[in-house]
């Protein structure tokens, strides 16, 4: 290959490389309702977003007091299967606790 094939085919490559974007991020958030207990949203935390227990019950009280709480923050397919799995959690426990995701 000659030189200037070589420089060209580096421009192409950086050029490419200039117009790639990191993904999006997105929050998922935890709602707050009547029902749910404050134990079970620790456990949901602490299993489903890996949270501290110290983490986790921080979290539950930012959703008791202010109506909802970040969980994390991730891309969306991740956040999508995040309140996926919240959502089952809820189901087979009876709870109505929501989860939505957001896009930060």
């Amino acid at each position: 290959m000659s030189q200037k094939n070589r420089n060209d085919a580096d421009s192409a490559t950086l050029g490419n490389q200039a117009r790639t974007r990191p993904p999006k991020k997105y929050g998922v958030y935890l709602l707050n309702d009547d029902y749910t207990t404050m134990d079970f949203v620790v456990e949901v935390l602490r299993e489903v977003f890996a949270l501290t227990h110290e983490r986790a019950v921080a979290v539950m009280l930012l959703v008791h007091h202010e109506g909802k709480g970040l969980c994390g923050i991730y891309t969306r397919d991740i956040a999508e299967t995040k309140q996926y799995q919240v959502t089952e959690r809820a189901k087979q426990e009876g709870c109505p606790l929501k989860c939505s995701v957001e896009e930060i």
